[in-house]
């Protein structure tokens, strides 16, 4: 379920501009269509009351989520969606700003004043903006504002709607609560248990078929054309800027390097530490009765209990300057491992410790530490270079293509010809300015495109940090010049293929043979501990429930279990084998017993009451405040986000 409360504060003026942004590119990564369309724009999309829509927000929103919706739908990029689909997404997220509007608008007629001291405090509370000593950093905040292209007067207004916002919709959801027998019913069916028995029947386990002979494999060859054949080859034109191209531009410099090794000395220059638990007694009677005690084979949890009068605490890779006993320090340093020390009179009371675990000093060079600085500063840097260029890349594109990209954008290019999985025609992975996720969007995109279709910007995402939104990799554009053919393999040519796909193909029918045999037989016997012979990998007393589905089972499988009785067997695939499995029992929590459990199902109903509550108040307001919609606005946001076609 789409929930409106979170993107009010996924997607909110703070959340979508400050964590979207400021946060990932501080971190290493950057959100080049955020950061692009940062800028005060005068024209409007929409009005809502006194609140406007601006293109800025509505051709950023587009270029953010379009991409998105149109992998949801299947397509593998926006151009591939009819042009009447394009207009019904575009107004979804425009709806979802308006929205948003709505709510300021309500704020303001319901007279909620958010104060000057109010948005201080919010901006001092925000991490971004802290100093090492945890403080508010003045001109930390100033770096950042000024790296994203942001006025600080922008910022505070939008950390004001933030507020306002949040005032309005913060105590509906908060006011949602969930009936107990509700929780009770969802709770019932979520953790409803199926013990099983399973056998899994691999094909790679079957015996080996040999080698037929060449009638056969003729034969297979013949009825198989699609699986011999040579991939198809297309000769792409590649140009990528991410942080990685824009820092091979601009390297860090020695200065730079060394500046950063000396402001992390710690992090590089590291004393001994060692992990150590301590008790403190008032006297020294108390220290020995505990000291006893520990030595006479007592664990850590059982010397807690009997030290209650006393200060029990464990210090985890502790460095010398963690103790605050001058006495206690030296002890503890000079101590053996695994041995139980002292008792040691200190400023604060009488010790008793044991070292748990000693990690010897480390020393990181200039020199060894230079390839990790580098990259830290790539990834710092990176995303605002790019963010800088992007226009720039766009212009460039739109006046000549991929035949005049200027050298100063830090932008890579690449000319070739690749098959679907990124390999050349010698067989050796094409060498693409990119790795990872960016170098498989790229050449996913490659396959993609029409032949002659004139090159377009794109954005390559990937997950965020948890619970954060996903990260920009970087920009790439592509132009498809020349396609050849996938082509049919001689007999000859493909004879070690064909001989491993009959292989294969006979292995997969003796499995499957095994398979249906102790299915039958389990199905007749009562189940597949009757029928497995002794020493079979029969795995006994699995348990798989809605709430924890089972790995070991084949996705069709995991919902068609829920539902059988106890004694029932059933048979399924996947791309290692068949499995058989029985339902042994079935078994229903006692949600007394978990209260932890039943909390996480409230939580979610809750979230998902909230979701509707919001949903439901944002409707009511689009029928309380005039909205309207200006054409010009639209069409100018549509060309700044690159689908201005007329859709």
């Amino acid at each position: 379920m789409i929930s409106f409360l979170r993107h009010f504060v996924v997607d909110s003026w703070v959340g979508r501009i400050l964590a979207f942004v400021i946060f990932l590119a501080f971190v290493g990564w950057g959100v080049g269509d955020v950061i692009t369309n940062m800028a005060d724009d005068p024209a409007t999309v929409a009005t809502v009351g006194a609140q406007k829509v601006s293109t800025r927000d509505f051709a950023a929103a587009l270029q953010r989520e379009m991409p998105a919706m149109a992998q949801q739908m299947g397509a593998p990029d926006v151009a591939h969606i009819p042009a009447i689909l394009r207009q019904q997404m575009g107004r979804e997220v425009l709806q979802r700003l308006i929205g948003q509007a709505e709510v300021l608008e309500a704020a303001k007629t319901y007279g909620i004043d958010v104060s000057d001291e109010a948005v201080r405090d919010e901006v001092f509370s925000m991490s971004y903006f802290k100093g090492k000593d945890g403080n508010f950093d003045r001109q930390k905040l100033n770096a950042i504002l000024s790296a994203n292209g942001m006025t600080e007067k922008r910022f505070l207004g939008l950390v004001h709607d933030d507020i306002a916002g949040r005032a309005i919709l913060e105590p509906l959801a908060m006011g949602v609560h969930t009936p107990d027998f509700v929780v009770r019913r969802t709770y019932a069916h979520e953790t409803e248990t199926r013990v099983i028995d399973l056998l899994r029947v691999p094909f790679a386990e079957q015996a080996d078929p040999g080698t037929p002979d060449d009638a056969t494999l003729r034969r297979y060859y013949a009825n198989h054309p699609w699986l011999f054949q040579s991939p198809e080859y297309r000769h792409a034109r590649i140009v990528v800027l991410s942080p990685d191209t824009v820092a091979k531009m601009v390297p860090a410099s020695d200065e730079e390097l060394h500046r950063l090794y000396d402001s992390q000395r710690e992090r590089f220059h590291q004393p001994e530490l060692r992990s150590v638990e301590v008790v403190t007694a008032s006297d020294e009677m108390a220290a020995n009765a505990i000291a006893t005690l520990w030595k006479g084979g007592a664990d850590w949890k059982q010397v807690q209990v009997a030290a209650k009068d006393a200060a029990a605490v464990a210090f985890d890779d502790a460095r010398p300057s963690s103790f605050p006993s001058d006495a206690l320090r030296k002890a503890v340093f000079d101590a053996a491992p695994d041995v139980v020390s002292g008792p040691v009179k200190t400023e604060m009371g009488v010790a008793v410790f044991r070292v748990t675990k000693v990690t010897p000093p480390r020393e990181i060079s200039f020199e060894a530490a230079q390839p990790t600085l580098r990259d830290e500063i790539t990834q710092v840097r990176g995303p605002s270079m790019v963010s800088a260029n992007v226009p720039k890349l766009q212009d460039a594109l739109a006046g000549a293509g991929l035949e005049s990209i200027p050298t100063d954008l830090g932008a890579a290019a690449a000319a070739g010809f690749l098959d679907a999985q990124g390999m050349t025609k010698e067989g050796e992975p094409a060498p693409l300015p990119a790795t990872g996720e960016l170098r498989d969007a790229i050449v996913k995109r490659v396959f993609a495109q029409d032949k002659g279709a004139p090159p377009q910007l794109m954005e390559a995402k990937g997950p965020g940090p948890k619970g954060q939104p996903p990260v920009s990799l970087g920009w790439y554009a592509v132009s498809v010049d020349e396609i050849t053919p996938a082509q049919p393999m001689s007999f000859e040519t493909a004879h070690g293929k064909v001989l491993a796909a009959w292989q294969n193909e006979m292995r997969h029918q003796a499995a499957n043979q095994h398979a249906t045999q102790f299915y039958v037989a389990a199905q007749n016997k009562g189940g597949l501990a009757a029928v497995v012979p002794e020493g079979a990998p029969l795995q006994k007393g699995l348990m798989v429930s809605r709430a924890r589905p089972l790995d070991a089972l084949p996705r069709d499988l995991g919902a068609v279990v829920m539902h059988m009785p106890v004694g029932r067997s059933v048979m399924g695939e996947d791309d290692k084998g068949f499995v058989v499995l029985t339902v042994t029992a079935i078994e229903h929590p006692d949600p007394k017993s978990d209260s932890l459990g039943m909390a996480r199902v409230r939580d979610g109903l809750s979230e998902s009451m909230a979701s509707d509550v919001t949903s439901a108040y944002i409707h009511g307001l689009g029928k309380r405040f005039k909205v309207k919609i200006l054409p010009g606005g639209v069409k100018a946001a549509m060309q700044d986000a690159g689908y201005g076609d007329d859709s």
